[in-house]
């Protein structure tokens, strides 16, 4: 079982003993270990091989000797025997945004609704309305998150696609006499959530790629299997595709696997008006010679264009900016020298100290860390006097460091309903980066939420909005707010959007960071860790500024820190604007 299936067996335990009406206490110890499960890079299986599972935050001896049943046998006996006595329908209505298991019970036991169906019926007819301390706005509620539910049903978050297709890859590379093993479709393009795995492999002998592939431990049913396609279902659930080709077509399948509907259809129709075929096995002239298809290269070349980044394969007018030689140069995880949002256990749900973030961000090669707890408003949030003595306490430590790395002393301030700033403007204006962000209020209107954001915004202590759009992949929608009127301010005022690299977060989309770009409001990409592990999270939010289209030069965190201090890190003025950003000549490495 990969990291996505635990979790997903402890936050189950968790729904079904509440549901049942079991220890609240135990509620919590697997809830909290999902969550922490779910966001964790390191697989879980080699902590284990390693012994190294008790030293998980939330995860003592009786929680590790679960997973360690899970790991060996793929299954967890307590789990299944109280998923006996809970529909599975009824599991299901709890992944509704908004809808928790008081609701949910109280529907299966009141109205023996057992199903999504089931409660959508209730709501269209009066019978959930009508239930205690439910009524006809909160049924109306419940029917939208249905209907948002149902529009996300089908795809898997990026983050819980990419370890299993990774697994599989490392396994059918070791088949003897395999050249090449790649993943392809949309999780090549690294899109935020997928539909299924399509992996590609490189062979003169198929029957070994298709029986290791068939046989995997991951695979819970075959679905087809044959010399050269075969397709399974994996234990979560996801489906998986083999597709085995010989070396000499590699590059034309790779190609015509990963790219999206529209990229594919133009690059065809560009092949054709040059008198060309384009398929999955190579590009050919008008009598059949073959012209190339080892490589993507040679695919790309055959028709006049350079490479094109896997990201970009979307059909939105990568083909036009490779013939006219401006496609970005973008941006990479190397070209990042810093994180500006980290949470330590100062404050909120986190759960490493100070000293051992900068010791992973050291061996991480961060050159700079910014501490940004949050604010009193959350649980556990900082006041002011105790965020006031941290950010000394961070300055201190700062100095002993010496670089290695530095460390700037910030937080991540709520914005209130209203759009005022958690804390006061005085001390959010003495810190070194401030961090705010919408927690709370999530169904304000559209006029109303979006002047929330650029209230705050017109503070004037503002560094970056995070996570601009409030959304959760696959349980909570974005907010809605004019991203447009967002950017304006932003761009007034020298505030930076964020792309929140959280796996379940991705926020700024990709499609909003290349409407940021148009506007001329730079990012920055920010792991939000709650933990040491997340802070190797940063890849995923580099993902999303790739297929954004962003460069190096429109992520801020590429700079130096003397660069930011001179461009956007300078003090802000109190209810004033700051002075709009400005760069320092392009240079991410000097």
């Amino acid at each position: 079982m990969e990291n996505a299936d635990v979790a997903r067996v402890f936050a189950e335990m968790a729904d079904l003993l509440e549901l049942t009406g079991g220890n609240p206490f135990k509620v919590r110890a697997y809830r909290q270990a999902a969550q922490f499960i779910e966001m964790l890079p390191e697989p879980l299986s080699e902590l284990w091989r390693q012994g190294r599972l008790t030293e998980l935050p939330s995860v003592g001896a009786r929680l590790a000797d679960h997973i360690q049943e899970m790991l060996v046998t793929g299954h967890y006996a307590e789990h299944d025997q109280l998923a006996e006595r809970v529909p599975p329908g009824v599991l299901e209505m709890l992944r509704l945004e908004g809808v928790g298991p008081k609701t949910v019970a109280l529907a299966w036991k009141e109205l023996g609704i057992q199903d999504v169906a089931g409660l959508e019926a209730a709501c269209h007819d009066g019978r959930l309305a009508a239930l205690p301390h439910l009524g006809r706005r909160r049924a109306e509620g419940i029917l939208h998150a249905i209907q948002r539910y149902e529009a996300r049903r089908g795809r898997t978050p990026l983050h819980h696609a990419l370890p299993q297709a990774e697994a599989l890859v490392e396994r059918l590379r070791r088949v003897p006499k395999v050249a090449r093993v790649e993943v392809a479709g949309s999780l090549r393009r690294r899109r935020d959530t997928v539909g299924d795995i399509d992996l590609l492999v490189a062979t003169l002998e198929p029957g070994p790629v298709s029986r290791a592939f068939t046989g995997a431990p991951e695979v819970g049913q075959v679905l087809a299997s044959g010399p050269t396609k075969c397709t399974v279902r994996l234990h979560g659930g996801l489906q998986a595709d083999l597709r085995v080709v010989a070396p000499v077509s590699f590059g034309a399948a790779l190609h015509y696997f990963t790219g999206g509907k529209a990229h594919n259809i133009a690059l065809r129709t560009r092949a054709v008006h040059r008198g060309l075929k384009l398929n999955e096995y190579g590009v050919f002239d008008r009598k059949g010679r073959r012209l190339g298809g080892a490589t993507e290269e040679e695919v790309f070349r055959a028709v006049g264009l350079p490479w094109i980044p896997p990201e970009l394969r979307e059909g939105e007018g990568e083909l036009e900016a490779a013939e006219a030689g401006t496609l970005p140069d973008l941006v990479t995880v190397e070209d990042l020298l810093g994180d500006l949002h980290v949470h330590s256990d100062a404050s909120t749900d986190a759960r490493s100290d100070v000293d051992a973030l900068v010791h992973e961000a050291r061996r991480l090669g961060r050159r700079y860390l910014a501490i940004t707890d949050h604010s009193r408003s959350r649980p556990r949030g900082l006041a002011a006097g105790p965020l006031a003595l941290h950010a000394a306490e961070l300055r201190r430590k700062d100095k002993t460091l010496r670089g290695r790395p530095h460390l700037l002393a910030g937080v991540e301030v709520d914005i209130l309903p209203d759009g005022t700033l958690d804390l006061p403007l005085e001390l959010l204006a003495a810190l070194d980066c401030v961090v705010a962000s919408v927690h709370s209020a999530f169904h304000q209107g559209r006029e109303e939420m979006t002047e929330r954001i650029c209230r705050a915004l017109r503070s004037g202590v503002v560094h970056v909005l995070g996570h601009p759009s409030g959304r959760l992949l696959g349980t909570r929608d974005a907010y809605d707010f004019d991203l447009e009127r967002v950017l304006e301010a932003a761009r007034e005022h020298g505030v930076a959007l964020e792309v929140n690299a959280m796996p379940d977060r991705l926020d700024l989309t990709d499609r909003a960071c290349r409407v940021a770009k148009a506007a001329g409001v730079p990012v920055v990409i920010s792991s939000d860790s709650h933990h040491v592990s997340h802070l190797s999270n940063l890849r995923y939010g580099v993902w999303t500024a790739r297929r954004g289209w962003l460069e190096a030069s429109e992520v801020l965190n590429t700079r130096t820190l003397q660069q930011l201090r001179h461009a956007w890190l300078h003090p802000r003025g109190v209810g004033r604007a700051a002075a709009p950003i400005s760069y320092p000549p392009t240079d991410a490495h000097p």
